[in-house]
C-alpha cells in the first residue's frame, strides 16, 4: 500500500488510515498502537473529562513519537475544557464532530493544530471548508454511532464531497478491510477512517462482551435508532427493540432521550451489558471475525488492499 497523497502529507502518516475516535473505545493504548503502525490514532474525548483526557494524551506521548490526534465532539458542555487540554498538551491534530467547528477554529489554528471535521453531506462539508478546516471525514450511514439524518451512504457521499470540496476528503462508514480502502480511494477519497474494526482489537478499551458481539455480528445485525434524539447505529439487542417499538408508537424526542439516559453507551461498550446497553457498531461488523492486535489488523489491511488492487 504505497499511497502518498494530501492526507498522508497533511497528517504526516505512512498509510492513509485513521482510527475512529470512539467513545469508551479509543484510549491511549489503541491510539498509540495505530500510530505506531503508520496510521493516525485518535483518542476519543467524547467519553472523558478534561483531566482524564490529559492523562491519556500524556500516556500516548510516552509510548509513541508518531503523530496522533484527539477526537472532540463539539456539542459537549465542557468542550472548551477539552480543547484547552488538547492545546496545552501540544496535540497537533484534532478531529471534531457533532457541532460547528467555526466557533473554535481560531483557537486551533493559533495553536498550529490541523483540524478535520466529520460531515454527513456536501452542505456540511462546504461549511467546514469555508471556516478553515484542513480536511473532512465524509461519514456514511453505514458507520457505527451517531449519523446524519439524511442517511447518505459512504458510496454516494464520498465522490460528491470529492467533486465539491477543495480540501481532502476522508471516507468513513462500512470500511472494514483493505478492499474498502481501495474502493474509497477510487471514489475520490484520499484516506479512510475506520471505527468498528479497531473497536474489536486487543488494544481497544471496550468490554470483551462488546468486542465479541462485533465478531458474532452478521450483515443485518445492526440497526438505526433514536432518529428524533441523536440517531445512532448499534448492534440489535433488547434495548434497540424497545426503542424501535417506542418510535413506531410515536414517542417524542423527550421520551426517547429519557429512554437513552446519560450512560447507555457506557453500559454497552465499556460495562458489557449486551441487552440494555448501546453497542454502537457499523454495518462492516459482518466482515470482522476475530479479536486481533492492531499490528495484525494493519498487516491484513495492507495485504487485502494490495490483493484487491492486483485483481482489478
Amino acid at each position: 500500500m504505497n499511497v502518498v497523497n494530501k492526507v498522508t502529507e497533511l497528517l504526516n502518516i505512512k498509510y492513509p488510515v485513521i482510527q475512529g475516535g470512539m467513545v469508551w473505545v479509543s484510549g491511549w493504548r489503541l491510539a498509540s498502537a495505530v500510530s505506531e503502525c503508520g496510521g493516525l490514532g485518535l483518542i476519543g474525548a467524547g467519553s472523558m473529562k478534561a483531566d482524564l483526557l490529559r492523562e491519556h494524551i500524556q500516556k500516548c506521548k510516552e509510548v509513541t513519537e508518531k503523530p496522533f490526534g484527539v477526537n472532540i465532539p463539539l456539542l459537549r458542555g465542557d468542550v472548551e475544557d477539552l480543547i484547552n487540554v488538547t492545546i496545552e498538551e501540544g496535540v497537533k491534530v484534532v478531529f471534531s464532530s457533532a457541532g460547528h467547528p467555526g466557533k473554535y477554529i481560531e483557537n486551533f489554528k493559533n495553536a498550529g493544530i490541523t483540524v478535520v471535521h466529520v460531515v454527513s453531506s456536501v452542505k456540511f462539508g462546504l461549511k467546514a471548508e469555508s471556516v478553515g478546516c484542513d480536511a473532512v471525514v465524509g461519514e456514511g450511514v453505514e458507520a457505527g454511532g451517531h449519523n446524519g439524518l439524511d442517511e447518505l451512504t459512504t458510496f454516494a457521499l464520498t465522490p460528491q464531497l470529492a467533486d465539491n470540496l477543495k480540501i481532502p476528503v476522508i471516507a468513513a462508514g462500512g470500511i472494514s478491510d483493505g478492499r474498502g480502502i481501495l474502493a474509497a480511494l477510487a471514489l475520490g477519497a484520499q484516506g479512510v477512517q475506520i471505527g468498528t474494526l479497531f473497536a474489536a482489537t486487543e488494544e481497544s478499551s471496550a468490554h470483551p462482551n462488546y468486542k465479541q458481539k462485533i465478531v458474532e455480528a452478521a450483515d443485518t445485525d445492526t440497526t438505526l435508532v433514536l432518529r428524533k434524539a441523536g440517531m445512532a447505529r448499534m448492534i440489535k439487542n433488547k434495548f434497540s427493540e424497545e426503542v424501535i417499538a417506542a418510535e413506531k408508537a410515536g414517542a417524542d424526542e423527550a421520551t426517547l432521550r429519557e429512554m437513552k439516559g446519560q450512560k447507555r453507551e457506557k453500559l454497552g461498550i465499556f460495562d458489557g451489558d449486551t441487552e440494555q446497553g448501546m453497542m454502537e457498531a457499523g454495518q462492516g461488523a459482518g466482515l470482522i471475525r476475530n479479536i486481533l492486535p492492531v499490528k495484525t489488523i494493519f498487516d491484513n489491511l495492507i495485504s487485502q488492499y494490495n490483493s484487491a488492487k492486483a485483481n482489478i
